[in-house]
């Protein structure tokens, strides 16, 4: 699955938000199975998975030894405050509360798409997190991207 876009909205009191069509519609194949939403772990954001998507996740991070004490340390951070969510016949899903606090999460949001998953951000903590990653995303571009041959991009 690859999503396209970055879509802003709005939360209501009972932190339900609605999908927008755009959106909704790249997410129409899997809108039946339902959603995982979580914290991030580098951002103060949010992530929501389709259920494949997490599946796939899970299916990697059930490789780890988990007695290996890192390994466990991690698996018990990576699904902290982890929920499942439905997408009502309105096409709204609904925030948690303690996930709205661990994202500051009021009104203004923000939907970006990050290939497989959707960021969800406060929007003024997304455009400060943009607006910083300006002047260093050409050196991080270069560090992450420049290795990389013609062969392996196609």
């Amino acid at each position: 699955m690859n999503l396209i876009g970055t879509y802003e909205c709005k939360a209501d009191a009972k932190g339900r938000l609605m999908i927008s069509s755009a959106l909704k519609k790249q997410l129409s194949p899997v809108l039946q199975e339902g959603f995982v939403i979580k914290r991030s772990v580098f951002q103060p954001c949010l992530e929501l998975y389709p259920m494949k998507e997490w599946n796939l996740m899970m299916a990697k991070i059930n490789k780890l030894n988990r007695f290996v004490k890192k390994n466990n340390d991690f698996i018990r951070r990576f699904t902290a405050g982890v929920k499942m969510l439905d997408m009502d016949a309105s096409g709204r899903i609904l925030i948690p509360k303690d996930l709205c606090v661990f994202a500051n999460i009021e009104k203004e949001l923000v939907l970006s798409s990050a290939i497989n998953i959707i960021e969800i951000w406060d929007k003024n903590k997304y455009e400060t997190a943009i607006e910083d990653a300006t002047s260093d995303f050409a050196e991080l571009a270069e560090e992450v991207m420049g290795n990389i041959g013609e062969d392996e991009i196609s």
